[in-house]
């Protein structure tokens, strides 16, 4: 049986040629730095389950000294030159969506056909991880499209995953840190203290209450985490499980849902998400680091108001 560790297994030999191919790049000023970080993330992936739980948080305290003594630098490795890209993408035209596309074909093969084939009575794919593992297996088989295709050396996939790793740098682990770190508050209880101080200062006797204090409290817990993920099991913990679904009988799928997407509605509000909403206007060299913030609050709003909607509405039926 094909198992989430194999995922974790090929993740971290990428992030391994990252690290390698750092160090070689001799025109990169910090590419000790580059090579050190990315090599540690690597570390994370292959022997994260072995070094045990000290281990894992001295390497997470390596990466932030490394991120926040700004020892991490871009990289411009010499792949194919503006001319060459214009002149392939002439050549090729609309089939250099091909990889692309071939990207949600896996995926969906994996998850309705493969997920279904048995070798001895076991299934090829961990059942509980197929999506994931099918994801992996899409990355793969589109980058094999893409080489055969494009007629590239495999180094320049490398080359050019490295350099956008660089360009977004730290705020790539962002997600996975900020998710740990909401696993960590909901088995400190933070969201059982929350959801005491909730009921102490605000009334929650009607329903409609109680779903606008979980639809904008996930909204703005989100805000100040920087990631939904971080503040969803806080938030259902403290008033999504006890309130919404034990005490008014709410769906659980349908809080769960919605809730989540109220929390992304404040991920679109909060300069926290950096690797969504500071690493854009970065990339694209914006006078404004702010400006896809801007942008997106007059959408955030609406959406948290219609979620509150939806949730009152489909939740209790």
């Amino acid at each position: 049986m094909i198992k989430l560790s194999a995922v974790y297994v090929l993740a971290g030999l990428l992030f391994a040629a990252f690290a390698v191919l750092s160090a070689a790049d001799r025109a990169n000023a910090k590419r000790i730095g580059n090579a050190l970080f990315w090599g540690l993330v690597a570390l994370s992936f292959l022997a994260g389950d072995r070094i045990g739980d000290l281990g894992n948080g001295i390497l997470v305290l390596g990466l932030a000294l490394l991120a926040g003594f700004g020892l991490l630098g871009r990289s411009a490795p010499a792949t194919t030159s503006p001319e060459t890209r214009r002149a392939l993408s002439e050549r090729f035209g609309a089939r250099l969506f091909i990889p692309a596309l071939t990207l949600p074909l896996i995926v969906g093969l994996g998850v309705f056909v493969i997920k279904q084939v048995e070798f001895g009575g076991q299934p090829l794919l961990d059942p509980r991880q197929a999506t994931l593992i099918s994801l992996a297996l899409a990355a793969v088989v589109s980058l094999g499209v893409a080489l055969v295709l494009l007629r590239q050396p495999p180094l320049a996939a490398l080359q050019e995953g490295r350099r956008l790793m660089d360009t977004v740098g730290w705020a790539a682990l962002l997600p996975q840190m900020l998710a740990a770190l909401g696993a960590v508050f909901a088995l400190a209880g933070v969201g059982e203290l929350i959801g005491q101080l909730v009921t102490a200062w605000i009334p929650l006797d009607t329903r409609l209450a109680a779903v606008a204090v979980y639809c904008i409290g996930m909204a703005a817990f989100t805000m100040i985490m920087g990631n939904a993920f971080a503040a969803f099991p806080v938030l259902t913990a403290g008033v999504g499980l006890p309130i919404l679904i034990n005490r008014f009988g709410g769906d659980p799928a349908v809080v769960c849902a919605i809730g989540m997407l109220s929390g992304f509605c404040g991920t679109l509000m909060t300069p926290l998400a950096a690797n969504f909403n500071l690493v854009p206007p970065a990339l694209l060299e914006l006078p404004d680091r702010y400006a896809v913030i801007k942008a997106q609050i007059p959408t955030a709003l609406p959406v948290l108001i219609v979620n509150v909607v939806l949730m009152h509405v489909l939740a209790f039926r």
